[in-house]
Parts: C-alpha cells; structure tokens; sequence
C-alpha cells in the first residue's frame, strides 16, 4: 500500500440545525473544528416529508397522466 495518500481523519464536531452536537472523525478541516450544518435530515423536507406540495397547472403531470392514461386499465 502506498504511503502518504490517505486522507487525514481527525475528530470534528458536527452542530445539526436544531443544536444537537455529535463528534465524529472526518477528512472536513482541521482537527477539533466544527462544521455547523445548514440542512440535515432534521429539517430537510426530503426526509421529513413536510411541505411538499405537487401543483401541477396543465404541466407535466396532466400531459404525462394524458399519454398514460388507460394504460393499468384503471
């Protein structure tokens, strides 16, 4: 195995969106630094599943229901 490729990992402390803090080892920064998060799975509808609206004003979901229709036979 070849010397002095690998990523340094170190220990840094993550601060999540609502506060909570964990330590982790990482290749981000510096030794001890911290890595605020401005989304995370806490508050990223995406995982939440929160606030996610399908407004479709005759776009592509009527034309893509319009080609497909009668197409399960329901």
């Amino acid at each position: 195995m070849k010397r002095d490729i690998h990523p340094d990992y170190h220990i840094i402390k993550v601060v999540m969106t609502d506060g909570t803090e964990y330590m982790t080892r990482s290749t981000y920064g510096n030794k001890n630094d911290t890595l605020t998060l401005d989304i995370d799975s806490k508050a990223h509808p995406a995982w939440t599943g929160g606030s996610q609206h399908l407004i479709d004003r005759g776009g592509r979901l009527s034309r893509f229901k319009r080609k497909y229709e009668g197409l399960l036979g329901g």
